[in-house]
């Protein structure tokens, strides 16, 4: 038989129906994938979907369908049976995009390939009326996390690299960090990834001497692959650990400032409303998580008291827990805010979804109880009657483009609303003695009304309690 030759730049998408999900909610997670899939820079040429009440243990997809998946990839659809030779070998950096393809002895008790008997489920195999490409992809991308032999069987079945769903964020992620922070994160969460997924696969030779006077089995190779993997990890964790000890730092000198948060999903448009608020030029992309590094920026026009606004790395579903994991320090700014903005693409026909992950994310993190606001952003998009109905359906939400400077500003007064329902209001009078107390009330509170008489000024202010206590101090010790 004569091979075609695969075109690495080309994948398939393999995504299973389980119960409970609905068609809509299924076609938004194969919608989703593909946009991943071209983040990283390759062309989906086809999808495969089927129905199963679970994963087929060995291989994901049934018979017919696994067979109708290896036509794109001009594979044999079958997992050959018997013991694979190969040796996979890891260097102290691996990548994501080149894991392993042997299973872990722990997940399948060891046997070479899994490939268990299973009820036959409906295949509902439509192959015939399916158009098949000429160009063979070289990619094969699952909707789901996958196991070690799952990925080794789709890969000896179809003959092209394989990727789950985690794979694919946690790549994209390693692409995007531009901090040395992001980087040590990303670095984390990709070698928890590979560690479970290297195998002692060979026989003899594999062995390192044993310890003092060359006695005793030594390591195999797997078991040094892993623990160079266990110090990797170890030292990468030191070094953030240091990071995130000048972060809290950071963090600490804005503990008693007005700090605002946008959160929401992956390319909801944070970094353009980021940008739109603030004045400044942080990077904006239409793409998926284009922003993974925080940046904190003045609410503009600056208010008084000063507001301070962060952008925050987007969420996704099945987010893998590694990675919110390792961006906690990160996802700090979220959870020690005064106020969340939840923004939403509004235009997205699945954004109720997304809403919904962006809160289960910000629930695990401990940031489920700081007081939030629904923002629904690029109503630019929507028609009026689709924007009559978002308004009727949320009322308490504010709608928003961040290309319209008008609903740009109104954003920003219902913002400076919010975060005045948790100040106090106060009067406080400053003798002409300590006039420098005055700036300090101009900086830290915002004046209501200002006058003055023979003895100093009066300031009627609305202010935080932090400030109002400190500046009650200075006239105190002053006086």
């Amino acid at each position: 038989m004569e091979h075609i030759q695969r075109d690495p730049s080309t994948a398939v998408l393999v995504a299973i129906q389980l119960p409970g999900v609905d068609d809509a909610e299924h076609r938004s997670s194969i919608e989703e994938l593909g946009r991943l899939v071209e983040t990283l820079g390759h062309r989906v040429v086809g999808t495969i979907s089927q129905r199963r009440s679970h994963l087929a243990a060995a291989a994901v997809l049934g018979e017919g369908k696994l067979r109708l998946l290896a036509r794109f990839t001009d594979g044999t659809g079958v997992v050959p049976s018997g013991a694979i030779k190969k040796v996979r070998k890891i260097d102290d950096r691996p990548s994501a995009l080149e894991l392993d393809e042997a299973a872990d002895e722990e997940a399948d008790g060891g046997a070479d390939v899994e490939v268990l008997a299973e009820a036959p489920e409906a295949e509902d195999d439509d192959s015939a009326d399916v158009m098949i490409p000429a160009e063979k992809a070289g990619l094969v991308v699952v909707d789901h996390e996958l196991g070690p032999s799952q990925l080794r069987n789709l890969e000896r079945a179809t003959g092209a690299q394989v990727l789950d769903r985690t794979a694919v964020i946690v790549e994209i992620f390693h692409r995007h960090a531009k901090s040395r922070e992001a980087k040590l994160q990303v670095e984390i969460a990709r070698l928890n990834y590979l560690a479970p997924r290297l195998r002692e696969t060979g026989a003899g030779g594999d062995r390192q001497r044993g310890g003092i006077g060359g006695k005793g089995s030594g390591e195999s190779a797997v078991e040094l692959d892993r623990r160079k993997i266990r110090d990797r990890i170890a030292e990468l964790r030191r070094e953030l650990g240091g990071l995130a000890r000048e972060g809290d730092v950071r963090r600490a000198r804005r503990q008693e400032q007005l700090r605002v948060a946008l959160v929401g999903y992956t390319n909801a448009g944070k970094s353009s409303l980021m940008r739109a608020l603030t004045g400044s030029e942080v990077y904006v992309a239409d793409k998926l998580f284009a922003t993974l590094d925080t940046t904190v920026r003045s609410l503009s026009p600056e208010s008084r008291p000063k507001v301070l606004v962060s952008d925050t790395v987007g969420f996704i579903k099945k987010l893998p827990h590694d990675l919110v994991a390792s961006f906690r320090s990160t996802l700090d700014e979220a959870r020690e805010a005064t106020l969340l903005l939840h923004v939403v693409d509004a235009s997205d026909a699945a954004w109720r979804t997304q809403y919904a992950v962006t809160r289960e994310v910000l629930g695990e993190i401990e940031a489920g109880s700081v007081p939030s606001l629904l923002v629904l952003n690029k109503r630019d998009r929507l028609d009026r009657d689709a924007m009559a109905a978002l308004s009727l359906e949320f009322p308490e939400a504010t709608m928003v483009s961040a290309l319209d400077r008008g609903s740009v500003l109104a954003l920003r007064e219902r913002i400076l609303e919010t975060l005045e329902q948790g100040m106090e209001e106060a009067t406080l009078r400053v003798p002409f003695t300590q006039g420098a107390v005055g700036g300090e009330i101009h900086r830290e509170c915002r004046v209501l009304e200002e006058s003055w008489d023979e003895t100093g000024a009066a300031y009627r202010v609305r202010a935080l309690p932090g400030a109002l206590a400190r500046i009650r101090t200075l006239l105190s010790s002053a006086g």
